[in-house]
């Protein structure tokens, strides 16, 4: 696997290292060694899938605070999406600031997000599947999240969303101050 560093600390993309023959393809997707040796986490808790019928839906900005803040692998494998993580953490030099990707299960690529980083997407295409590998379970207690197009971060979405939870339009405008206790992340990794 190749780990490629973006422009938010702890953040990376991975690429697979295909094996092809005549049969096809063969990669490896997770590498307790890898992710050591690249310095990241590799807990992991809770396996998760999001299937989503339609094109233009959009799922986030969601995270969890500590205790239960947790580390993602995303996955694409069917479909396309445009993947965007938002970062949180009081902090780092890239509070408030996004990142955002196209993960496809044509281009088979991850994207590891470490805690205190907000995590949604838009479903390019119609029929695709998402896949979580989550270092925690889900602990309601601690889940929350920003709006997808609060003007605070300025995320810039491929195209406005067709389907949306009422849950995740229903977020109040992020204040920075009046929300540092609620996304309070030391970590900087």
């Amino acid at each position: 696997m190749k780990f490629l560093q973006t422009n938010i600390p702890g953040v990376f993309l991975i690429d697979i290292e295909p094996i092809t023959d005549e049969r096809g393809m063969f990669a490896r997707l997770w590498c307790k060694e890898e992710f050591k040796q690249a310095g990241l986490s590799t807990d992991l808790s809770q396996f998760s899938i999001s299937y989503n019928n339609l094109r233009g839906t959009l799922r986030g900005m969601h995270y969890q605070l500590p205790p239960h803040a947790e580390t993602k692998i995303i996955r694409c494998t069917q479909g396309a999406v445009y993947d965007v993580v938002l970062d949180l953490r009081n902090s780092s030099p890239t509070y408030k600031k996004w990142y955002g990707c196209e993960l496809s299960s044509e281009n088979h690529r991850m994207l590891y997000v470490p805690e205190g980083l907000a995590h949604g997407f838009i479903t390019l295409v119609d029929h695709t599947e998402m896949l979580y590998q989550i270092s925690t379970s889900y602990a309601v207690q601690s889940a929350q999240g920003v709006r997808w197009n609060d003007p605070s971060f300025s995320i810039s979405w491929p195209f406005l969303p067709m389907v949306i939870s009422a849950r995740d339009t229903s977020y109040p405008d992020f204040n920075a101050e009046q929300n540092s206790q609620n996304t309070s992340f030391t970590r900087n990794s």
